[in-house]
């Protein structure tokens, strides 16, 4: 009997980085963290063999901890990619569903709230709101309070796991929001998803440091990729934190890393005076 790998999710339970877990790990065993960075690092220690943790929102755009974290902290594989359709729920302590509509604090992650933007503004303009580490930890503490008058903004799973009331449902202000997590492993290894979950393509995603001081440099660097036709679905730079004005890219290629065209163009980088550093080459999959 195979023994069944441990897959480290920014926790505490019903988060949507667990949903992320269940959908493409359903058979193996989540490990709840209270942080991205507390994900990575136990990677690093060998507490589990996979970490899954947020990367990019539709509304509010990349998680730069995640990023950050990847890059200068704690070194992993991205070895496959899940996008997961978000949907933001304002959940109450039973014993305050008669009291919604005043409460004193609405508690949830900081992307959650900014997601929110639009229906907090016209609902609850004067009312405060306290951050935390992930929707499920706000559920939680919400469910822990049930003497204060306050709220969460999280998924209906945490309303489930926790015990709250969803008093306003789908308070997001888009309806095409959504998440992408990816997939961390210390080594490079494939991943085997269900048997029932094809993936929809395949990505390599590469960071990429200019040389300095050589003017057109950015355009050199799009030019290696465009006329091999290879295309490019997003393009960011990132500080590199050693000063003002120094900045690397993270490029995400809709490609497999073959034999041929990635590596070639890669080689023209380098031929150029930049540093390439290869992320992962995956599968990227959709979540219903």
């Amino acid at each position: 009997m195979t023994e069944k790998r441990k897959i480290a999710f920014l926790g505490p339970r019903a988060t949507f980085t667990e949903s992320a877990v269940t959908f493409l790990f359903p058979d193996e065993v989540g490990v709840a963290y209270q942080t991205i960075p507390e994900c990575m690092d136990a990677i690093q220690a060998g507490e589990v063999e996979v970490a899954v943790v947020p990367l990019e929102n539709t509304i509010e755009g990349s998680v730069n901890l995640t990023l950050d974290y990847l890059i200068h902290e704690k070194p992993a594989r991205i070895i496959a990619e899940l996008t997961v359709p978000i949907r933001q729920q304002l959940m109450v302590h039973p014993d305050n569903t008669m009291r919604w509509n005043d409460v004193n604090c609405i508690y949830s992650h900081s992307h959650a709230i900014a997601q929110c933007h639009k229906f907090l503004h016209g609902q609850f303009n004067q009312t405060n709101y306290e951050y935390m580490t992930s929707t499920g930890a706000a559920a939680k503490y919400v469910s822990e309070h049930p003497k204060e008058n306050i709220a969460a903004i999280a998924n209906e799973l945490a309303a489930k796991e926790y015990g709250l009331t969803i008093v306003r449902k789908d308070i997001h202000d888009y309806e095409n929001n959504h998440t992408r997590f990816v997939v961390l492993q210390k080594e490079k290894h494939s991943i085997s998803p269900p048997s029932n979950l094809s993936p929809v393509g395949q990505k390599t995603t590469l960071m990429i440091t200019l040389p300095s001081d050589q003017a057109g440099a950015l355009h050199q660097v799009l030019s290696a990729f465009a006329w091999r036709k290879l295309n490019l679905s997003k393009i960011e730079s990132r500080p590199m934190k050693t000063g003002l004005g120094n900045y690397f890219f993270i490029i995400d290629i809709d490609a497999i890393l073959d034999e041929i065209l990635v590596p070639g163009a890669i080689a023209e980088l380098e031929a150029l005076g930049c540093s390439v550093t290869i992320l992962g080459s995956y599968p990227f999959f959709h979540a219903n």
